[in-house]
C-alpha cells in the first residue's frame, strides 16, 4: 500500500469516443472507482472507449484486470477499446510482463486526434 495516494478516475465524451482518463496510482483499493467507469462506458455504448493511462504512476494487477475485462466486455458489443499514452513505465511493464500488450491497441493520442498510433 502507498502513503499520500492520489487516484483519479474520470470520464468524458467527445463525438463518438467515451474517455476514461486515469492518473495516479492504481490498485486493488480502486476496483469499485474502475467499475463505475466500465460500467458507465456499456451505459453510453460509444463505438469507442478510450482508456488514457498517461499520468498513471503505478499500476498493479487490478489494473490489468479491469482492462482485460472491458476489453471483453467491448468486444461482445462490437466496441473498440483503445489505450491512450505514451504508457509510463509502470503500465508498459504490467503490459508486458503478462503478455496482454498485444490484446490492446495502443495509441499516443486519443481516436480522432493527432498522434502515432501503434497495436
Amino acid at each position: 500500500m502507498h502513503a499520500a495516494r492520489c487516484l483519479s478516475v474520470r470520464i468524458d465524451r467527445s463525438e463518438q469516443t467515451f474517455v476514461v482518463t486515469v492518473r495516479g496510482e492504481v490498485d486493488y483499493d480502486d476496483a469499485g472507482e474502475f467499475e463505475r467507469a466500465w460500467d458507465a462506458a456499456d451505459r453510453a455504448a460509444m463505438p469507442v472507449t478510450a482508456v488514457d493511462l498517461a499520468e498513471v504512476t503505478f499500476a498493479d494487477s487490478m489494473l490489468l484486470n479491469a482492462l482485460i475485462r472491458a476489453r471483453h466486455r467491448h468486444q461482445a458489443d462490437g466496441r473498440a477499446l483503445v489505450l491512450v499514452g505514451p504508457l509510463r513505465t509502470p503500465v508498459s511493464r504490467l503490459l508486458e510482463i503478462s503478455g496482454t500488450r498485444e490484446l490492446f491497441t495502443v495509441t499516443d493520442a486519443r481516436p480522432g486526434g493527432d498522434g502515432a498510433e501503434s497495436s
